[in-house]
């Protein structure tokens, strides 16, 4: 959601959105000038939940990726010319 949608669901002004994004912790993302919000991570905050809860919640998500990541990782280090640890023996 841009700030003005965001003001408009929770019927503030569109000033006291970025005021909050960016003091008081409303969670969000500032592009360039332009202010983006997740409504789930709004809803969230909303809440009371706290940025570590919110982020520990949605981590789930990422489970589904391990092997790409795995692969990615892999790879950085064959370029690399070395392996990502090096046993000690």
């Amino acid at each position: 959601m841009t700030s003005e949608e965001l003001a408009e669901f929770l019927r503030v002004p569109e000033a006291t959105v970025r005021r909050y994004a960016s003091r008081f912790g409303i969670p969000g993302r500032q592009i360039d000038r332009e202010w983006r919000f997740s409504r789930t991570a709004v809803q969230d905050w909303l809440r009371g939940r706290s940025g570590k809860e919110i982020l520990l919640s949605q981590a789930g998500v990422l489970e589904d990726d391990q092997e790409d990541l795995r692969e990615l990782r892999n790879s950085i280090y064959r370029g690399r010319g070395r392996p990502e640890t090096e046993e000690n023996g």
